[in-house]
């Protein structure tokens, strides 16, 4: 497979590159990011660009490929709702435009446990985010994918990781063992994503329990 992630700078895009660049499956990773990886691999080729807005739906860096890993976003802390919403709606909607939606390609957005796809509930974020689900389904793509990821490990190696990682890293195992429900290694994540772009699942949200399924042991 050919893919290409986003986000790559963050926690999530920087532990699912490195666990696409692990897989043999993959043969090719295209990041698009506003910055350096900072990364250097063979399969690894990057595409800086400084707002995912400007891009055009003929740009031909982006065609050819199997499958988008769409992991850029931000917290909506501190943010108003149509501040948060250009960011976590518009340009994902406008860079999953840009990638001219066919049969032949696979859009994986990752939203988070506690996404509302009513759009009516009273968290902000989580209406965004049901949203962004919900009209990326309507686009014409292999199929298109809400990941609702949990508490995440990082990958070994990674060097974007939240800080308050390095508080709560010692639970991860009791989160693992009483709340497995919330817990995800990122190469279950990476591992999940390549297996639905590949094969599709029966349904588009994809839950903590599904990446279970669908990872290998």
């Amino acid at each position: 497979m050919r893919v290409i992630i986003t986000g790559t700078t963050g926690m999530i895009g920087e532990g699912v590159l490195i666990e696409c660049l692990a897989d043999p499956v993959i043969k090719e990773v295209l990041s698009v990011s506003r910055k350096p990886t900072g990364k250097k691999h063979p399969k690894l080729k990057e595409y800086i660009i400084s707002d995912f807005l400007s891009l055009k739906e003929d740009d031909a860096t982006l065609k050819g490929y199997d499958a988008c890993f769409y992991c850029a976003g931000v917290s909506a802390v501190g943010k108003t709702e149509e501040e948060y919403k250009k960011i976590a709606y518009d340009t994902t909607l406008h860079f999953a435009r840009a990638l001219n939606p066919n049969p032949q390609i696979s859009f994986i957005y990752v939203s988070g446990g506690g996404t509302d796809s009513t759009e009516k509930g009273r968290m902000m974020w989580a209406r965004v985010k049901g949203k962004t689900e919900n009209d990326l389904a309507k686009l014409p793509f292999k199929q298109a994918f809400g990941f609702r990821i949990g508490f995440v490990k990082p990958a070994a190696g990674q060097q974007h990781v939240l800080r308050f990682y390095k508080y709560i890293s010692w639970l991860f195992p009791i989160i693992r063992t009483l709340l497995p429900s919330m817990y995800n290694t990122m190469k279950q994540v990476a591992q999940a994503m390549i297996y639905v772009a590949q094969n599709g699942y029966e349904r588009n949200v994809i839950y903590v329990k599904d990446i279970h399924r669908i990872s290998k042991p």
